[in-house]
């Protein structure tokens, strides 16, 4: 099997070489200056009104724009527009753009051409999202909060209005989505359906090529508005098999990789999460938190209403069943948080473990709740489902032994990736392993996971709580932060007395690069951006 993999790295890395060299020599780029990186879910659309997946988002955020921009410390800052304003019932915001952005040369302009990018851009590419012709499933992020009228105005070129119906205080954060990036309208006309193929953005890299499953080529936008990038391009390659990849990073083919693998982790991590010796000097690793909460979920309108998940009680003595400690140590290398609070993940500023302690390890705790339950009979439980995909067959598997080390019988049922996203969406399972990862920088995006109005997805638990309700309604209208905050603080406190999940752990990002690149910086989104980078690509 080895023997195989290496044939077939090897075959892959003449190809990838043979595809660098033919860029080369189209557009006198040399190869020290150029990015690789692999992607092992193939790019289905470089169109941003459906950058959803990881595979399309960072490709589209290579490319693209939005109104603003976060720093690596999740700070709003101008990209395309300069400085904003709120009305004084905050339902009209006013954006002031930049003069000097230019869209990528493209032929939908004219032979060769290009223009400045205006606010009726802004207008077109959010009013785009809404269209139902589109069927974009960034269509949420607008829907149901701009106005019904006229949600999109520009009242002159480098002015833009957005107006909502009330206000709505994520909203600023969602504008940095990557689906609210800006496009012209006459890369839409003239490429048509082609236009997930023929993108045509402002950002620091613009397409050179793309060929299918062989790879992705970028190349560097010289009339780029920011500082312009080191990199001359960057090279996307779509090798599936993660143990082929790693091959291909450690001969130094790949200049980056994102993410561990069981087939490798143990080469590369101690358990406490660091790089091991015999591997510092010929890679770098870059680790921080990740906004993705991971969570093993309860629908309690699935199971009846004798069940014993329908007791709080017996909910919580699940969650103090659990060594998260020892999870994130043997099962994820060091790379984690134990989730010892709520639902809001460690890296927004509304976790707060002191002032919102949740669930330790503690198994006493854990069978005296049963016992005030009434199960100190364990015999009369049932048994308790847990579904999840094969891909976290080791996490569920070490979860139902803590389960049943308090005397809790339980089963696993492995179902395909699609078949259980479609089963938590019907509600037709009981308990299942779920994560839910920031859409934008803010508490909102987990804590409306809860809120008892909300269809699944993201409500897939089906809770409801009228007080959690009331304060998720009155922290969407307010405006003074520190009220907000406090709002988010008692609703991640409801979550964790009710228990409608189990709290497993929040995630961090674990990105490998080789010795010569310099200037990547981690972020809570995991992002790759690559605009960043200094020094030289000098293998």
């Amino acid at each position: 099997m080895w023997l195989k993999r290496f044939a077939t790295a090897f075959c892959l890395y003449l190809g990838f070489a043979f595809f660098s060299c033919r860029e080369q020599g189209a557009t006198g780029v040399g190869p020290s200056q150029v990015f690789h990186y692999n992607q092992p879910n193939a790019i289905t659309s470089l169109d941003p009104a459906f950058a959803k997946a990881q595979n399309n988002l960072w490709a589209v955020d290579h490319l693209y724009n939005q109104l603003l921009d976060l720093d690596d410390s999740l700070n709003l800052l101008p990209e395309v527009a300069t400085q904003w304003s709120i009305s004084e019932d905050a339902t009209i915001y006013r954006f002031q753009l930049r003069k000097d952005i230019l869209f990528h040369k493209s032929p939908c302009f004219g032979p060769d051409s290009t223009r400045y990018l205006v606010a009726s851009d802004v207008v077109y590419s959010f009013g785009r999202l809404l269209d139902p012709a589109i069927h974009s499933p960034g269509s949420w992020i607008f829907k149901d909060i701009v106005a019904e009228v006229e949600p999109f105005r520009a009242p002159a070129p480098e002015l833009f209005e957005l107006r909502l119906r009330k206000h709505y205080s994520p909203l600023l954060k969602l504008l940095t989505m990557q689906y609210c990036s800006i496009i012209p309208r006459e890369a839409v006309a003239h490429y048509q359906e082609d236009f997930a193929y023929n993108p045509v953005g402002t950002n620091g890299f613009k397409l050179k090529k793309w060929q299918g499953r062989k790879g992705l080529f970028l190349e560097r936008h010289d009339a780029y508005f920011g500082p312009p990038p080191v990199a001359d391009g960057i090279r996307i390659s779509f090798i599936e098999d993660r143990g082929t990849a790693y091959l291909e990073f450690l001969n130094g083919s790949i200049d980056f990789f994102s993410g561990i693998h069981a087939g490798f982790a143990h080469q590369l991590l101690h358990r406490d999460g660091t790089l091991k010796t015999e591997y510092s000097k010929k890679m770098q690793l870059f680790k921080g938190d990740f906004l993705n909460t991971e969570y093993i979920g309860f629908n309690l309108e699935r199971v009846p209403k004798d069940h014993p998940l329908q007791v709080r009680a017996f909910r919580q003595a699940l969650n103090y069943a659990i060594d998260r400690e020892k999870l994130i140590r043997y099962l994820r290398f060091g790379l984690g948080t134990p989730a010892n609070s709520g639902f809001i993940p460690k890296g927004l500023p509304g976790f707060d473990p002191n002032k919102n302690p949740g669930y330790d390890y503690n198994p006493t705790k854990a069978r005296q709740l049963l016992d005030q339950a009434g199960y100190s009979d364990r015999r009369t439980l049932p048994t308790l489902t847990l579904s999840s995909n094969k891909d976290y067959i080791d996490l569920v598997t070490f979860i139902s032994r803590q389960w049943e080390e308090i005397g809790i019988p339980v089963t696993i049922d492995l179902v395909e990736t699609a078949s259980l996203r479609e089963q938590m969406r019907e509600g037709t399972l009981s308990a299942f392993r779920g994560s839910w990862i920031a859409d934008y920088p803010d508490e909102e995006t987990f804590l409306t996971v809860f809120y008892g109005k909300n269809p699944a997805p993201p409500n897939y638990t089906r809770f409801r709580n009228e007080t959690y309700d009331l304060c998720y309604e009155h922290a969407m209208l307010e405006r003074d932060e520190s009220n907000r905050k406090q709002l988010y603080h008692k609703m991640d406190s409801i979550l964790i007395a009710e228990a409608p999940v189990i709290f497993l752990f929040y995630d961090q990002t674990a990105w490998f690069a080789q010795p010569w690149v310099s200037g990547l910086q981690v972020n809570a989104l995991n992002l790759l951006r690559l605009n960043g980078l200094t020094g030289h690509l000098a293998r």
